[in-house]
């Protein structure tokens, strides 16, 4: 009996894993309401808890559990960019326009700031060459410009992954924390979302920290820092690499 019933939520993987999803959101926000007081976000401990899960796994995480296979494409790219462009149904495009100089002057500062403590930090481990800075100057901003750079730029594989792992990092960093600094911040409304997507840029991270938040944020957020990923593309292999260069 078991075995069939292993067989049929296999054969319906993606089924059971919005099951599993639901679950543990349901267990989470339980928590965060009668156990924390409300005091952490039920989406806070429900991203914490998915984390700790995916150590459960090998490079897909838990997905990598044939009974849990469904997560990966729950998890994955496509129904991610899915559901943040859904959400832009209910964006108001006044505000977008309002927010316009601000998210401009986030944006160049953002991958600005990010680009340098990134390279700064790849300075104190040993590096000193300027590809290797830039290419993981560029993964601070988002694990997406840091492989672009150093692909553009001749890097090694090793300083690429270290640039992707910076990104990752910082993603998870922006997802579990940001729910829990928006009070603190003013990060209630959709100019600054639009300012906040700017200077984070990790579009993963902003919007999944933004819907822990206020899910009516999430559009804002996310135009910016879908802007900040192209930006760092065009920034950090040409201007930033050449400022390096001229430093070192």
């Amino acid at each position: 009996m078991s075995e069939l019933i292993e067989a049929v939520l296999i054969k319906n993987g993606l089924v059971f894993a919005f099951l599993c999803v639901g679950l543990l959101m349901w267990v989470s926000f339980w928590v965060s309401k009668h156990v924390l007081g409300s005091k952490i976000p039920g989406v806070a401990l429900a991203i914490v808890a998915g984390l700790a899960l995916a150590f459960l796994g090998d490079k897909k995480g838990l997905a990598d559990v044939p009974l849990f296979a469904g997560l990966a494409l729950l998890g994955g790219s496509m129904l991610r960019d899915f559901a943040v462009v859904a959400t832009a149904m209910g964006a108001d495009l006044d505000k977008i326009r309002s927010a316009g100089l601000a998210g401009t002057v986030a944006l160049f500062l953002g991958v600005t700031l990010s680009f340098v403590l990134g390279v700064v930090v790849a300075f104190l481990f040993g590096y000193s060459d300027p590809v290797s800075l830039a290419t993981i100057g560029a993964g601070a901003c988002t694990y997406i410009v840091g492989p672009v750079t150093g692909g553009a730029l001749g890097a090694s594989s090793k300083v690429i992954a270290i640039s992707i792992a910076a990104g990752v990092v910082k993603t998870i960093v922006t997802t579990v924390a940001t729910p829990l600094v928006a009070r603190s911040i003013g990060l209630d409304n959709p100019h600054a979302a639009a300012v906040f997507g700017g200077l984070i840029g990790t579009t993963s991270g902003v919007a999944a920290g933004l819907a822990a938040t206020d899910p009516k944020l999430v559009p804002y957020g996310a135009l910016t820092a879908t802007f900040y990923t192209g930006l760092g593309c065009l920034l950090c292999p040409s201007v930033f690499f050449i400022l390096l260069r001229w430093l070192a």
